[in-house]
């Protein structure tokens, strides 16, 4: 495969996965062994989770991490492996909460596990899963990844708290909002690097500066998802659109609009919310307030300041095809339709 150089084309989709995909299988052959629980319950939601096509981002963040932190050598240490089954399941276990918490009915297109399973046995078979995921990281007696780790599940939990405190509220300023996807989303990205460069035997500086880089690639993957939510196709995004401002949640591109919209917009909002519907209000309505308010491309603005941001930040690493792949990972989140 001939990559380009720095100032090239940037590397598809199907370039960045084929230079991980030997450790995707290994990868799917760890979670398939490790997500069977002693009830069936479990082993059945892990595996509806699992087959529902998920892009398995967060394992190949932390293999492009190991290989672009390796000096040399074609095979990564099973414990890199290891780690990124453990980061899938961590957030497979968030996805299952998630839906539980939003009263979701799809997840990919598919109905999620509340809706076959019911919310008491999805929570629990979350719980295990976060449990059955230290359990692996435990085996490895490595009190760094065990903080990373710990400390990361404390940051999602935290996230999920904040948000549930702000649902239904329109008074959400921009530096509250960016404290909750800190939390929710850019800190496994950052977790997932950290892994991979410590996995692969890095030094403490180069696991901090490539725990940054991903930090701001997680900051700009939840931004463009929320314009999505507004934007997308219901085939694509996999769940109805408009899911957010139904289930009470303002994100950003509404935080922007909202800073000069009109009073009767507002009430159109605070409708919404209070609703929790599209039902007195069309969902076309809403999207019309952000366009007229310029909203959603605000928020695109940003997103893209946190890709180039990171984008800056992988040039200092050493040429390689996997720095490569990291740099080109930045266009594939910003200009992403699911």
């Amino acid at each position: 495969m001939g990559f380009t150089s720095k100032l090239g084309q940037a590397l598809t989709t199907r370039e960045i996965v084929d230079l991980v995909r030997d450790d995707l299988k290994l990868v799917e052959r760890e979670l398939e062994v490790e997500s069977v629980g002693s009830v069936e319950a479990v082993t059945q939601i892990a595996r509806h989770l699992q087959r529902s096509g998920g892009k398995r981002l967060r394992p190949i963040l932390l293999l492009l991490s190991a290989r672009a932190s390796r000096t040399g050598g074609d095979a990564l240490p099973p414990i890199a492996i290891r780690m990124a089954a453990v980061v899938e399941l961590i957030h497979g276990a968030t996805l299952i909460h998630d839906d539980v918490i939003d009263v979701a009915q799809t997840r990919r297109g598919r109905p999620s596990s509340n809706v076959i399973w019911g919310n008491h046995v999805s929570v629990l078979s979350g719980d295990w899963l976060y449990m059955q995921a230290f359990q692996i990281a435990l085996r490895e007696r490595n009190f760094h990844i065990l903080d990373m780790l710990i400390n990361l599940t404390q940051m999602m939990v935290e996230g999920e708290l904040l948000q549930l405190e702000r649902i239904g509220k329109m008074d959400i300023s921009e530096a509250d909002y960016m404290q909750l996807i800190d939390r929710k989303t850019a800190c496994l990205f950052s977790v997932c690097a950290k892994l991979g460069a410590h996995v692969a035997g890095a030094s403490e500086s180069f696991e901090t500066r490539l725990g940054e880089y991903a930090w701001n690639v997680g900051i700009a993957f939840q931004l463009v998802d929320d314009v999505l939510d507004f934007t997308a196709r219901e085939s694509v995004l996999g769940k109805p659109v408009g899911s957010d401002l139904r289930e009470g949640k303002v994100t950003l591109p509404l935080i922007y609009a909202l800073e000069t919209a009109s009073e009767p917009e507002r009430r159109k909002v605070a409708t919404v919310l209070a609703e929790k519907s599209y039902q007195s209000v069309a969902f076309d309505e809403i999207l019309a307030i952000l366009e007229r308010h310029r909203g959603i491309d605000r928020v695109r603005e940003r997103a893209q300041q946190f890709t180039e941001k990171a984008r800056a930040i992988i040039a200092e690493f050493p040429d390689s095809p996997y720095q490569r792949a990291l740099s080109a990972v930045t266009d594939l989140v910003t200009d992403r339709d699911c």
